[in-house]
């Protein structure tokens, strides 16, 4: 057995001995790109340095990185898909390319972790007309003794990293499959077709191009190497399991919550998972900052925490009381790779029974409410019964059901698709997990149901509130990978003053709790324990523009952590940033360890206008402000 932690041991330090630099996890919430919700990928907080900006430990870097997926929510519960999970990787910025990073990826595999050559499948990039078929890293693994019948080729789909949004950098990859029955699964079996055999353990990927606003693929001025190899999946591997929940990642949750339930694991695979997975999840999103909400990254911490508890509920116990247990078995397994999880231990625990005591007051005021109004109205008997509840659910998207079935697509049942309505609206009014609507509609439903046309109706009414929630979140996903907008640049070194200017205005007790960066604003919140008066916010502001005003340049250094911090240098969240990093200074008013853009001089900015304050958590304010015109010549003389 060979467990998670040697496992990141081992590969950080098979690429210390290659000349790499190990650099912290960035947070799940990144501080400087707009353009996503949470940190998807190793490659998320480096872009910058992808693009050409000089990193401060070099060429050569390696991390083991917390990320989380929010599009497999609703997979979890299976064996394999997970929100919250671990990438191991390797970098290379502009230094070595596909032969060293195949090498390394081979030579660590079969050497390091004793993984059988002979069990190992490759595929390659296709070529297509925006790039060629990648022949080269073809060639490499044959060099290292992958023979061309376990090489396999595909095309963009399978082949191709990124961006992740419309721009951004991207390239061809090369994938390493572990054969884990050495059987046939049928006649067409082979690597990426889940039959069941062949597992992805690790991605190389080589980031030659940078994908342009109108579709173009130019070369970077660097080519770069992106590694990922996930280590939840190859724990299970190597220690010959097919179901990750198996391995010493999961196992002390999974036993913590036998304990609590008085059930076993084997007798309730999927709840289980889905708890563990969830609240996993949600340990981490908190330690982050994040607060439940109705909003972005708070919508998705609120869904997870009433996902699991639902399942805590079906399986009878109390969610508040379980999940106290639970969330300190995940904090003792993940703390020593995440310490900062004991730091906010109480914190996280506190968030936690809070939003899953709320949820159950949720559930007592509005499921009798959700159960009343359906069935004395709409009980779906017929047809017209049914179209008769989808004009009312659909009435306040402003589309008539006609349009709604011809975008539903073909269905067998018109019932079903109100009743999908329904579980949407028992979900988006009433705080009801989709399960805890379906229970009800299937009590009161008469007609036969189909399950596809159910989900059919959900799909289309989620897709349709997107689409009119779209204008608030309109900055969000639209650009690249990371967005090195002028404008978000700005609102970056605004963010800096503003924590400057509340630390002298409220006093030194202020510290950052976190941030949150979009071309349409930016969110701050900082430690204070009563709401700010006008007078306060209006001191703030002037503060910030008066130091706009007066033009000071924004310098970058260089230095050694521990000797920024031992000059006074502001990082409350020291632990995000590698030993060597970059310090930047505002005159005598500003300086903060920082990795993200900014201006070369404060009245780049304009001027700042704070449109809203207000309560973030427990001792926790938040402050959102927006770019205002430059300020005028009358207004500096002033």
């Amino acid at each position: 057995m060979i467990s998670a932690n040697e496992i990141r041991q081992k590969y950080l330090e098979f690429f210390e001995r290659r000349g790499h630099k190990i650099i912290p996890s960035a947070p799940l919430v990144p501080e400087n790109d707009p353009t996503v919700l949470f940190t998807t990928a190793g490659m998320h907080p480096l872009v910058p340095y992808l693009l050409g900006q000089p990193h401060p430990l070099g060429k050569r870097l390696v991390d083991y990185q917390k990320c989380l997926r929010t599009d497999d929510i609703d997979e979890v519960g299976d064996t394999f898909h997970h929100t919250f999970f671990e990438m191991l990787g390797n970098w290379s910025l502009g230094d070595y390319f596909k032969k060293e990073a195949i090498s390394w990826s081979y030579e660590f595999l079969t050497q390091e972790l004793n993984i059988d050559p002979h069990r190992l499948y490759i595929s390659c990039f296709a070529g297509d007309a925006d790039a060629s078929k990648d022949e080269e890293s073809a060639a490499i693994w044959k060099e290292v003794g992958i023979p061309r019948d376990r090489i396999y080729f595909f095309g963009k789909k399978d082949n191709w990293w990124g961006p992740a949004g419309q721009t951004g950098p991207c390239g061809p990859d090369t994938e390493m499959y572990y054969d884990t029955t050495q059987k046939p699964c049928g006649p067409n079996c082979q690597p990426g077709d889940n039959c069941g055999r062949f597992c992805e353990i690790w991605n190389d990927v080589f980031m030659q191009y940078n994908k342009t606003a109108d579709g173009k693929f130019e070369k970077l001025p660097q080519p770069n190497v992106d590694t990922g190899m996930g280590l939840e999946r190859t724990s299970a591997v190597l220690n010959g399991f097919d179901d990750n929940y198996l391995t010493d990642l999961w196992q002390p949750i999974i036993k913590s919550i036998e304990r609590v339930v008085g059930k076993s694991y084997e007798e309730h695979e999927r709840p289980f998972r889905i708890i563990a997975d969830h609240l996993r999840a949600a340990v981490f999103i908190i330690s982050d900052g994040v607060q439940p909400s109705n909003k972005e990254q708070g919508y998705v911490l609120r869904r997870l925490l009433r996902r699991a508890a639902y399942q805590l509920a079906e399986l009878g116990i109390s969610s508040e009381t379980a999940a106290k247990t639970i969330v300190n078995s995940i904090i003792e397994v993940m703390s020593r790779f995440y310490p900062e999880l004991h730091e906010h231990h109480e914190n996280i625990s506190n968030v936690v029974n809070f939003e899953l005591i709320k949820f159950t007051d949720t559930l007592k005021r509005n499921l009798p409410e959700f159960i009343s109004k359906y069935p004395k109205k709409y009980p779906l008997n017929n047809n017209d019964d049914a179209r008769f509840l989808l004009d009312h659910n659909l009435g306040p998207l402003k589309i008539d059901t006609d349009t709604f079935l011809t975008k539903v697509g073909s269905f067998q049942s018109l019932p079903s698709i109100a009743a999908g309505t329904a579980v949407f609206y028992g979900s988006a009014s009433y705080g009801l997990p989709p399960d805890y609507s379906m229970n009800v509609v299937n009590d009161w439903v008469k007609a036969n149901l189909v399950k596809e046309d159910i989900e059919k109706a959900i799909t289309k009414m989620g897709e349709l509130h997107q689409d009119l929630s779209r204008t608030a979140s309109k900055g969000m996903f639209r650009g690249g990978l990371q967005d090195q907008s002028e404008i978000t640049t700005k609102y970056h070194t605004a963010t800096h003053l503003l924590h400057a200017a509340l630390r002298q205005v409220l006093g030194p007790h202020v510290q950052q709790k976190g941030s949150n960066i979009t071309s349409a604003r930016l969110r701050f919140d900082f430690s204070h324990s009563s709401k700010l008066s006008a007078d306060e916010i209006e001191k703030i502001e002037t503060l910030v523009n008066q130091k706009i005003i007066e033009d000071i340049p924004v310098t970058k250094r260089v230095l050694p952590k521990s000797q920024a911090l031992a000059d006074g240098v502001l990082a409350f969240f020291p632990e995000r940033y590698p030993d060597v990093t970059s310090v930047y200074q505002i005159g005598d008013f500003s300086q903060e360890l920082c990795g993200g853009p900014h201006v070369n001089s404060t009245a780049e900015i304009g001027g700042i206008k704070i449109t809203k304050e207000e309560s973030a958590g427990s001792g926790i304010r938040r402050i959102y402000a927006q770019l205002s015109p430059a300020i005028s010549q009358a207004e500096k003389r002033r």
